[in-house]
C-alpha cells in the first residue's frame, strides 16, 4: 500500500468506482436474507427435509463468516483487486448453480460456494475502496456508505424475493445476481486499482480449518437434534465440534499471528461491541425467516403480500442506518449502544399478539420498532470495536466486527430456527418435521392444519421471547458496564484510528 498520500478531492472516478464496489458488497448482504420470503417456494418445489432447509438458509452465512479474515490475510499477499474480480466471478457462477439446483443437497453445495466467494468480496471491496479515496473526511463518507449499504442489503433481501416470486419461479432470487456480477467485472478493471499490503507471519491454514469445522460440527448437531431428536450421532458430532471449536482458540491464543486475537475480548466494551455484532443480526435473521413462514403459510399471504408487509420495517432500519452516524455525533455511542437492544428486545416482544387468525399489524409494529434498534447496531459495531483497542489493534478490532456479523446472520437460524422446530416437532401433528412440509400432507382436517400452525407460532413466539430477553439482558449490562466516558472514534474525532482500520486491511 502506497505510504505517502497527497489528499484531494476524489474526482468522478473514485464516485464511479465506489458505485462499482457497492455492487458487490449489496449481493452478499442481500444474499444471507433473500431466501426468507422464497422458502415456501423452495419447499414446494424441492421437499427438503428439516434440517436441509436449515442448511440451504444459513449455509452460506457460516461459510462467509468462518472464512472472512482468512480471505483479507490472501488479499493482503495477492492483490485485493484480484481477489474481488476472482470472487466476483465465482458468486455468479454459484448463482446460476443454485438457481437451476434440481435438489436440496446440491442446493445447499451451491449456496455453501457462494459463501465462500462472498468471503472474498468483503475485505478486498473495502480495502480496494480505501485506495479511492485519500481524503480522510471523504473517506469516511464512503466507509460510510459502504457500511450503510451493507445493511441495507440484509434488510430489502426479503422484500426483493418477494417481488421477484411474484413474477418467477423460486430460481430468479439467485439469477438476479448476475446483471451486477457481470456489469462489475466490466468495469471494474477499469475504475479499480490493485492494492496489497506488506504483512508479516503466515496464514495459518491450520486455523481456518478448525474454525470452519468446528462451527459446522456444533450445528450440525443442533440442527439434527431438533429436527429428528437426540440420539447418539448428533451428541458425538457436537462433541467433536465444541473440542475443535475449543482446539481452535486455544490454537489462537498462542500464535504471533491469530486469525482471530482472542485478547481483544479482555476490554469489557469491545466484548459488548463484539456480541452486539453478532446478537442483533442473529435475532433480525430468526425472526426474518420464521416471519416470511407465518405470514405466507400460517396467515395465507401471497409471497407479495408477505414481501410489502416486510417492506416498512426494512424502509425503517435502512433509514436508521443512514441517520445514525449524526445522531451518534449528538447522544454519544454509550447511549447509542444501550438503546439499540431495548428497541430490538421491545419489538421482538410485540410479536406474542401475533396468532393463527391474525397479527399482520403487530408484525409490521414488531418489525419497524426493532429495526430502528437493528439499523443503530448495525452502524456503530464497528466504530466502538476500533475504538476499545489501541490503534496498532485496530485492524484485529474491525476483523472481528465483521466476522461477528456473519456469524451472527447464520447463527439466529441455526440456534432459534432450530429451537422452533423443535417446538414445532414436540407440539405439532408429528406428521413431518415442518409446517410445509405438514401442509403438504394429503387429506388434512382443519383441525390437524389449526394445531400444525399453533405449534408454529408457538416456536416464533418461544424465538422471539429467547432473543427478546437477551438483548434486554445485554442492554442492561452496557449501561452498568460500559463508561460514560468511553468515547467512539466518531466522538472523539479520531479519525486516523478508523483509517488505520481500513489500511490494515479492514479485515485482516
Amino acid at each position: 500500500m502506497n505510504e505517502q498520500r497527497v489528499s484531494h478531492s476524489p474526482g468522478p472516478r473514485a464516485w464511479l468506482g465506489l458505485l462499482v464496489v457497492l455492487g458487490p458488497v449489496l449481493l452478499v448482504a442481500m444474499d444471507s436474507s433473500v431466501l426468507f420470503l422464497a422458502m415456501p417456494k423452495v419447499s414446494e418445489a424441492l421437499s427438503p427435509t428439516a434440517d436441509q432447509a436449515l442448511w440451504i438458509l444459513d449455509v452460506y452465512g457460516f461459510a462467509v463468516g468462518s472464512l472472512l479474515i482468512a480471505f483479507g490475510n490472501i488479499g493482503d499477499r495477492y492483490g485485493r483487486l484480484k481477489l474481488l474480480m476472482t470472487g466476483a466471478a465465482v458468486f455468479g457462477a454459484a448463482s446460476v448453480g443454485a438457481a437451476f439446483a434440481p435438489g436440496p443437497e446440491l442446493l445447499i453445495v451451491f449456496r455453501a460456494l457462494m459463501g465462500v466467494a462472498g468471503a472474498t468480496l468483503l475485505p478486498s471491496a473495502l480495502a480496494v475502496l480505501s485506495e479511492l479515496f485519500t481524503d480522510p473526511r471523504r473517506r469516511a463518507k464512503a466507509i460510510g456508505i459502504f457500511a450503510a449499504t451493507f445493511a441495507a442489503g440484509f434488510a430489502i433481501g426479503p422484500v426483493v424475493g418477494g417481488q421477484l416470486l411474484n413474477s418467477f419461479w423460486w430460481g430468479s432470487v439467485f439469477l438476479i445476481n448476475l446483471p451486477v456480477v457481470v456489469l462489475f467485472l466490466l468495469l471494474a478493471p477499469v475504475l479499480l486499482r490493485e492494492v496489497r499490503a506488506t504483512r508479516t507471519g503466515r496464514i495459518d491454514v491450520l486455523s481456518v480449518l478448525l474454525s470452519a469445522a468446528g462451527i459446522l460440527l456444533t450445528v450440525y448437531a443442533i440442527k439434527h437434534t431438533a429436527a429428528e431428536g437426540l440420539t447418539a450421532a448428533p451428541v458425538a458430532t457436537g462433541i467433536a465440534g465444541v473440542v475443535t471449536l475449543g482446539w481452535f482458540v486455544r490454537r489462537q491464543l498462542h500464535l504471533e499471528h491469530p486469525l482471530i486475537d482472542f485478547r481483544l475480548f479482555r476490554d469489557r466494551v469491545f466484548t459488548i461491541a463484539a456480541i452486539t455484532g453478532l446478537l442483533p443480526l442473529a435475532a433480525w435473521s430468526a425472526v426474518a425467516y420464521l416471519g416470511g413462514i407465518y405470514l405466507q403459510s400460517v396467515l395465507g399471504l401471497t409471497v407479495l403480500d408477505a414481501a410489502l408487509v416486510a417492506l416498512p420495517g426494512a424502509a425503517v432500519l435502512t433509514a436508521t442506518c443512514i441517520v445514525t452516524p449524526a445522531l451518534v455525533t449528538r447522544m454519544g455511542t454509550r447511549a447509542a449502544l444501550i438503546t439499540c437492544h431495548f428497541f430490538i428486545a421491545a419489538g421482538l416482544l410485540l410479536l406474542l399478539p401475533t396468532s393463527i387468525s391474525g397479527g399482520i399489524g403487530w408484525y409490521i409494529a414488531s418489525t419497524v420498532i426493532a429495526g430502528i434498534g437493528y439499523g443503530i447496531s448495525f452502524s456503530v459495531v464497528a466504530d466502538t470495536a476500533i475504538a476499545a483497542v489501541p490503534a496498532e489493534r485496530a485492524g484485529s478490532a474491525a476483523a472481528i466486527a465483521e466476522t461477528s456479523n456473519e456469524i451472527g446472520n447464520a447463527l439466529g437460524i441455526a440456534l432459534l430456527g432450530s429451537l422452533a422446530t423443535l417446538i414445532f416437532r414436540l407440539q405439532g401433528p408429528d406428521l413431518a418435521g415442518t409446517l410445509n412440509e405438514t401442509l403438504q400432507v394429503p387429506g388434512l382436517t382443519a383441525a390437524v392444519i389449526g394445531d400444525a400452525k399453533s405449534a408454529f407460532v408457538t416456536g416464533l413466539h418461544a424465538a422471539a421471547v429467547i432473543a427478546g430477553i437477551l438483548h434486554a439482558a445485554l442492554g442492561v449490562f452496557a449501561l452498568r458496564r460500559i463508561p460514560r466516558t468511553f468515547l467512539s472514534t466518531g466522538d472523539s474525532g479520531a479519525e486516523p484510528l478508523a483509517q488505520n482500520a481500513v489500511e490494515e486491511s479492514s479485515v485482516r
